[in-house]
């Protein structure tokens, strides 16, 4: 089942108030709201407050027979912790824009629309890597994931030296942007 599919699924189990689909939301989506809180003036406490009024809103969305998630779950809850912990911290006086002017400084759907494309560039790039094969796939991963150096990667993909080792892993730079880019143009 993909992520969307679950994404709905989740969502229905919400509106049915199913215990399970309620704590796999929460499970999956508190840390980022707790971030979100604490990073900006805020405590967990809060963080907790805002996530609930959140799960009121979503519950709410979820119930309505024609609501249809148009993005994924997470920035749809961030989205709304965002809005909803910015409208505190302005009651609060911790921010001081004035309230006719938060969607002017709050553009979530640019956040929004951001957040989707780079989601959509990460699963091209996850797609190229699928079929760029070895021993490349292995080597842009111990480089760029693992952080190994060149002669550690040298001796364990069995190079004479690290500048072999290096060559080497420009081409297969070269080679999966070449699949990223050629995937990027038959998308859009």
């Amino acid at each position: 089942m993909n992520t969307l599919e679950q994404e709905k699924t989740l969502l229905k189990g919400l509106a049915t108030e199913d215990k399970t689909s309620i704590e796999r939301i929460y499970r999956e989506h508190y840390n980022m709201v707790k971030s979100l809180v604490i990073n900006n003036s805020g405590t967990t406490d809060d963080a907790a407050d805002i996530f609930q009024e959140a799960m009121i809103v979503l519950f709410e969305k979820a119930k309505q027979e024609h609501f249809e998630l148009n993005c994924q779950l997470k920035t749809f809850i961030y989205s709304i912790c965002r809005r909803l912990w910015l409208k505190k911290l302005q009651q609060m006086n911790r921010y001081t824009v004035q309230s006719e002017h938060l969607e002017e400084t709050v553009p979530v759907e640019e956040e929004i629309e951001n957040h989707e494309k780079k989601q959509h560039d990460f699963t091209l790039m996850e797609n190229a890597m699928g079929k760029i094969g070895e021993p490349c796939k292995s080597l842009l991963e111990a480089y760029y994931i693992q952080k190994k150096h060149m002669q550690e990667i040298a001796a364990d993909f069995g190079y004479t030296n690290a500048d072999n080792a290096k060559t080497q892993k420009y081409k297969c730079l070269v080679r999966l942007k070449k699949l990223f880019f050629a995937q990027y143009k038959n998308v859009e």
